[in-house]
């Protein structure tokens, strides 16, 4: 009924756009063409994946890039901080495979036949170490391979271990996990001997520790941070073997811990947590005071991948399966580790549709430093799902803004204002739902007071929309009530169309004799109220000559 007053709202309205946002936020990058996904690694502005049969590459944006092909099964990844070299763990073929990450090139093959199922790695220098073992036997074991030398011959600094052992180097520390085994307790190695030097364990049944999904240490190999499902993100002394704190708390996690990253400047840890019946959602918290500073949800309902998080300047990565569907994904939550800014949107009362109203916010920053000018993206959401792009605004200097706009309907419309951030503050949003009330309108109906049964009658009546223009097209639902000496009776009759200035006209033949009422009713739409209006009418009798029968 009222297509045509939106269009002609739409297209007035300074050249919306009927498209998403193109503003900065989390993202999820399906990944195709794989049947699994293992590891992430990143630096050097790039992300690297390990999938069943591949490496894949992505830019600091999460979109895919490359790949690079002809490997066996590649599991655990480590890369070097320039980003310049990349080193992957082939469980397929027992190798470790170098790859030139400009030419995307094997440059050499690391054979390890002797150690089966080479899967986790850890680069610390010019070192890499490599846990190592079959799934389910007590054959596993952590060597090490000095890169610096054409042709490194491994190192075996642990034995007789569960499985392939996670393991996580920094400096002269090597800490080794044992993975799918219960309690489970971390062997901490000093690597500055030969051979290694066992400095102790932490034990698992002291400390509570069950389900080990990630490992990881500080470069400078003091602390250790490991990810146990039943504790959470513990940091380890790896002198003393001590717990140095936790990072949140259990009643925090509504969900397991399953993926630690440090950032490159060691100021931050990040966490990923996964569920049953929860989405994966990341934490990041500072890793001097251990303040939770950060925390968000992915909105798809793919898995976590344990031991998969990577973060690449303000940047975190980690990886989703959805198996069920044969999914998988990259996942990116942008600026996880920036200082926090905050935007508030307040709306007026009073809102209608085909009214203009305004709200205004503030864009703040966590330091109290004054934003200045920063543009704005606006979003405006209809009851319906629709969502269009509003022209965009600038703060003021203290950060406060004002949006104007004219609401094509009535209903629940939500408002939605983004700041894109900027290198020193992450990018923040926030929505508000207006409750809009619909566009009034008004309806006369008009005509005689006393006909005759049998005869025509006209009424005439009028929609009024308060000023809006165009009136909209379409009919008025009209029926009668006719009261007699045996009661009251209802009738539908026709609806009317309306002409293009609202007027319409209702004819009708009374048959009987009675008192009659008309109405008319436009019934509204998403933009224009319902309006009502009657008449009545005094019906006489057919008259003949100048006799009247009853």
């Amino acid at each position: 009924m009222i297509g045509s007053v939106l269009a002609s709202t739409l297209v007035a309205g300074a050249g919306l756009l009927t498209t998403t946002p193109a503003a900065a936020r989390d993202t999820t990058t399906l990944i195709e063409g794989v049947t699994g996904l293992t590891d992430t690694a990143a630096a050097g502005g790039r992300v690297f994946v390990s999938a069943n049969d591949r490496i894949v590459i992505a830019d600091g944006r999460g979109a895919i890039t490359g790949t690079i092909t002809g490997l066996a099964n590649p599991t655990g990844l480590a890369v070097t901080p320039d980003g310049a070299r990349l080193y992957a763990a082939l469980t397929g073929s027992g190798e470790v495979a170098e790859i030139d990450t400009t030419s995307l090139t094997v440059t050499r093959r690391i054979d390890l036949a002797a150690y089966p199922s080479p899967e986790h790695l850890s680069l610390a220098g010019d070192r890499l170490w490599v846990g190592y073992g079959v799934k389910g036997s007590f054959d596993g074991g952590v060597l090490g391979l000095d890169l610096s030398v054409p042709t490194p011959a491994p190192v075996q600094i642990a034995t007789r271990m569960y499985g392939a052992p996670m393991v996580a180097a920094g400096s002269d520390t090597v800490v080794a996990g044992e993975a799918g085994i219960n309690p489970g307790s971390l062997r901490v190695y000093d690597v500055r001997t030969a051979p290694a030097t066992l400095r102790g364990t932490i034990s698992g049944s002291q400390h509570g520790l069950s389900n080990l999904t990630d490992l990881t240490v500080t470069p400078d190999g003091a602390t250790a941070i490991s990810v146990f499902a039943t504790s959470g993100f513990d940091e380890w002394d790896t002198t003393t073997l001590t717990k140095v704190r936790t990072y949140g708390t259990e009643a925090e996690y509504p969900g397991s811990p399953g993926a630690v990253a440090l950032s490159a400047d060691g100021a931050h840890v990040a966490g990923a947590f996964y569920g049953s019946m929860y989405s994966p959602y990341a934490t990041v918290y500072d890793a001097a005071t251990a303040e939770k500073t950060y925390q968000t949800n992915v909105t798809n309902n793919a898995s976590l991948r344990t031991g998969s998080l990577s973060v690449l300047g303000d940047d975190l990565f980690a990886l989703q399966e959805d198996r069920q569907r044969n999914r998988y994904y990259l996942w990116r939550v942008e600026g996880a580790t920036l200082p926090a800014s905050t935007l508030t949107l307040t709306a007026e009362t009073g809102a209608t549709a085909l009214a203009p109203f305004s709200l205004t916010g503030r864009l703040a920053f966590a330091d109290g430093s004054a934003p200045g000018a920063q543009p704005l993206e606006i979003t405006r959401t209809l009851p319906d799902g629709t969502t269009v792009l509003l022209p965009a605004v600038t703060t003021a200097a203290d950060g406060t803004f004002r949006i104007t706009d004219t609401p094509p309907v009535g209903g629940a419309v939500t408002y939605g204002a983004l700041w894109d951030g900027s290198p020193t503050f992450r990018w923040s949003k926030v929505t508000t739902t207006v409750d809009v009330v619909r566009h009034a309108t008004t309806l006369t109906l008009t005509g005689p007071s006393i006909a005759s049964a049998g005869r025509p009658i006209q009424l005439t009546g009028v929609l009024g929309t308060a000023g809006a223009v165009p009136t909209p097209a379409g009919s008025v639902v009209v029926w009668r009530d006719v009261t007699t000496r045996s009661g009251t009776t209802s009738t539908d009759l026709p609806p009317v169309r309306l002409a293009a200035d609202g007027s319409f006209t209702v004819t009708d033949t009374p048959p009987t004799s009675g008192q009659y009422r008309y109405h008319v009713r436009f019934d509204g739409d998403a933009t224009f109220a319902l309006a009502h209006d009657s008449h009545d009418i005094s019906v006489r009798g057919a008259i003949v000559g100048t006799y009247t029968y009853r």
